[in-house]
């Protein structure tokens, strides 16, 4: 799982990871937001009406969801556990209130924050951004002061000071962690053959 405030570069950090680590997934959340320009439904998210979302949390659909910026994101419990299920190693990007209900129903799960190198510089690159209106991103400023907050929380902690070294930080977590033997039993029982 990959928290971090809005604007951190979370989506930076996963897309180049997704690139460059074979049979790792990203697991698509569900949200009532609009969808931005040029993101697609069931790539970036699913987008749903806030009705339809409230019918699927009724149904415990969820494994977490949460109200962040006056929207609801969530993460759909089916494709989750059925991507687990069969051995599939999948990227979840949730904000810290979803992470804290994924830590109790999947203690499992490795948990990274992304943080920025300093407030000031989170603002310019919301600012930089050009999605949003002045209000827009203060309500996302204060936002990431509580989620920054949570970040002691986490397993891991990247600064996304200089992209390249936080790239490589981010996916030697992620490597280290698919390397884990419990989390690798379809190679310990070929190699415990090959030496038996």
């Amino acid at each position: 799982m990959i928290s971090g405030p809005s604007g951190v570069g979370k989506s930076t950090l996963v897309a180049a990871t997704l690139a460059a680590i074979e049979g790792l997934s990203f697991s698509v959340s569900a949200t009532t937001r609009e969808p931005r320009e040029g993101e697609v439904n069931g790539e970036a998210y699913h987008f749903l009406t806030r009705e339809r979302f409230q019918a699927l949390q009724e149904a415990d659909a969820f494994l977490e969801s949460a109200t962040v910026y006056g929207r609801d994101y969530g993460t759909l419990r089916q494709p989750t556990e059925e991507a687990l299920s069969q051995g599939r190693s999948l990227l979840l990007d949730i904000d810290v209130q979803g992470a804290r209900q994924i830590r109790e129903r999947m203690p499992e799960a490795v948990h990274i924050f992304v943080a920025p190198p300093s407030f000031e510089i989170l603002r310019q690159r919301l600012n930089g951004r050009g999605t949003d209106d002045a209000q827009t991103i203060e309500r996302r400023m204060t936002q990431a002061a509580e989620q920054l907050g949570g970040c002691g929380e986490y397993d891991f902690v990247v600064v996304n000071d200089v992209l390249d070294t936080a790239l490589r930080t981010f996916q030697g977590i992620v490597l280290a962690e698919l390397s884990r033997v419990r989390r690798r039993p379809s190679v310990i029982a070929r190699i415990a053959t090959a030496a038996g």
